[in-house]
């Protein structure tokens, strides 16, 4: 018999009855369509908390990057109970970077619920992670969100997530989804939108009569590793959904590799999930997801299988990456003045570490022991790691980001995004000219409101600092979202940036008199009185070329006594980027150097006369 406890009570199951009690679901949608927000309403409804706890909003994205940018990076699980239920309930990243996330975590789920903003409806990333949870056959429950909003369509919304599936080639039974509306930022869900209720009941309900129990094979037991976790106390934690049979703490267990090899190994603790939290338990049966320690040496897409006769289950497969960017020590002047780990040893030691738990990256070797290429599913996937190494204490430098090309029967092929832009109507011109420039092709525009949605299909090159570009010309305004489709024959060449850099000719400190003597020259990256180096990249030139200037010079002082008509300096504010920006602006002959306290821009060759002799 199973010990079940429900909201301080406890009751004695059978196996059987434990099992069918059991709900596994993720929650899938586009970015900042409020999965977080709903997780946390869930939450607070089956009383996870205490009442004078003040848990806040985003409960769940609990990581620094994650409540900075306000976006999920990283899968989280979580459980509830609910009228005897045990809702086991993963939230997903909704950002098509982190798309190797949900592919991953969709194997430890038998259902998923599909939130829809209720004014956007379906957007690139939705029919992204809808596509792969219907090639898993689970069953979509859909979540009409955001019902709140002015000008939206929730019928219409629902008619469309149903032409999205279809087309997706969702079976019957996917087809026949149930649904229900509301706000998850109001707290409330319904069956219809108009009829407006004070919690979350109807969302829970819909879970527990629509998504199956798990479905237990009968068997020795099995277990996919889908996650990982880290403990400093125990080790490497592997987590997973037990698929059929039963594991024990102490049970002796074999580990089947993804190559097909065989160890031999034993469970110390079994966990599962309760709460925000873990708890410790004798047993778990199929069905549950659980968090087993004592497990040496494993890897995402591993199985733990029967001691005797181990029997592996389908690995996970993954989509390729598709963009690479150069990973290197931090060799400029500055280096270790702001680090702890500087050397290549650091650097690939760390890099191994992620590749371990992120399945959507890869690392290649080059001709230098000291320069690695880091293959990842886009910009911000990549920057990602950067930012968080650069808060471990790591110094690297960046190279600029490539797509990666591949030759398809013969042709010369690139990666190829739907790229979906929402801005005033107003400003749509200057969209359409900005992707058309970057080899993008227009499928469609649509009036919403005073804003328009226009989709192309763009090569990913022409998404490099593309947002930037947009940002600027639309004065904030724009949104943009966008998914990898496949490979298509080379478009051409794409024209990057048309202005030159701006580089330091000396080491010490920026002036500003010289700055403001400079300013006609173009725009600066630098702030009055920050410390330079030579080749440092501290502006961008108002021409298509280079120029060296010299901001270390100070006004020569005279002995004459000054009348007072001297200029004030008047400095116009620096343009200050993030990793991202910074990532996207830079040319193929220059590095980001990220240390824990600075982004800088060099040239790869600091003087002029290396630079001339070595010309990239």
């Amino acid at each position: 018999m199973f010990d079940y406890q429900d909201n301080k009570r406890t009751f004695a199951l059978s196996k059987k009855e434990y099992m069918s009690s059991i709900r596994n679901i993720a929650i899938i949608a586009h970015v900042d369509h409020g999965k977080t927000t709903l997780v946390d309403k869930i939450m607070y409804h089956c009383q996870l908390f205490r009442d004078n706890e003040n848990t806040g909003d985003l409960i769940l994205d609990n990581n620094d990057l994650e409540r900075e940018r306000g976006i999920t990076i990283t899968s989280k699980n979580v459980s509830v109970s609910y009228k005897g239920t045990k809702i086991n309930i993963i939230d997903t990243p909704g950002h098509a970077d982190f798309g190797g996330e949900v592919e991953r975590v969709l194997n430890m789920a038998d259902g998923v619920c599909l939130l829809v903003d209720a004014f956007e409806g379906p957007m690139p990333q939705t029919r992204f992670v809808l596509q792969k949870a219907i090639d898993l056959g689970l069953k979509p429950c859909v979540v009409i969100n955001k019902v709140d909003k002015e000008n939206c369509t929730p019928e219409e919304v629902h008619e469309k997530v149903f032409d999205l599936m279809f087309e997706l080639g969702a079976t019957e039974a996917q087809l026949d989804f149930p649904a229900v509306y509301g706000s998850a930022k109001n707290n409330w869900m319904s069956d219809h939108w108009e009829n407006v209720t004070d919690n979350v009941e109807a969302l829970l309900d819909m879970v527990i009569e629509h998504v199956p129990a798990p479905n237990v094979g009968q068997g020795t037991p099995q277990m996919l590793i889908t996650s990982l976790d880290f403990s400093a106390f125990t080790g490497r934690i592997a987590i997973g959904r037990l698929e059929r049979g039963e594991l024990k703490e102490g049970m002796n267990i074999s580990l089947v590799k993804r190559d097909g090899s065989i160890t031999k190994s034993k469970i110390k603790e079994l966990h599962t999930f309760e709460g925000l939290g873990r708890k410790k338990v004798e047993s778990v049966i199929a069905g549950d997801i659980c968090a087993i320690i004592g497990v040496d040496g494993f890897e995402i897409g591993d199985t733990i299988a029967d001691f005797e006769n181990p029997e592996a289950l389908t690995s996970i497969a993954i989509d390729e990456p598709t963009m690479s960017m150069l990973f290197t020590i931090n060799d400029s002047p500055f280096f270790g003045k702001e680090g702890k780990f500087v050397t290549s040893r650091h650097i690939r030691e760390r890099l191994e570490k992620e590749l371990e738990k992120n399945l959507a990256m890869r690392m290649g070797e080059t001709d230098s022991a000291d320069k690695f290429m880091v293959f990842g599913r886009g910009v911000l996937h990549l920057s990602v790691l950067i930012e968080t190494m650069r808060r471990e204490g790591y110094e690297l430098q960046i190279g600029q980001p490539q797509v990666i090309i591949k030759e398809v029967d013969g042709v010369k092929c690139e990666p190829i995004e739907e790229l979906t832009i929402d801005l005033p109507e107003s400003l749509s011109g200057r969209a359409v000219e900005f992707v058309t420039l970057r080899k993008g092709e227009m499928l469609s525009m649509e009036t919403k409101g005073e804003r328009m949605i226009i989709k192309f299909n763009i090569p990913s090159r022409g998404i490099i600092g593309l947002r930037n570009q947009l940002l600027t010309a639309t004065a904030g305004e724009a949104i943009m979202a966008h998914r990898f489709i496949g490979y298509e024959p080379y478009k051409g060449e794409i024209s990057g940036r048309n202005k030159g850099s701006l580089i330091s000719m000396e080491k010490g400190k920026a002036i500003p008199y010289s700055i403001d003597k400079l300013q006609d020259r173009g725009k600066f990256f630098v702030e009055p009185n920050a410390k330079i180096y030579e080749g440092q990249v501290i502006g961008e030139n108002s021409r298509g070329d280079d120029m060296c200037v010299n901001v270390t010079k100070e006004k020569k002082q005279s002995n004459v006594r000054s009348s007072g008509n001297d200029e004030k300096a008047r400095i116009i504010p620096p343009v200050i980027f993030s990793l991202e920006e910074a990532l996207e602006y830079i040319q193929k002959d220059e590095y980001v150097e990220c240390t824990p306290k600075s982004i800088r821009l060099r040239k790869i060759y600091l003087t002029e006369t290396e630079r001339k002799r070595f010309k990239i």
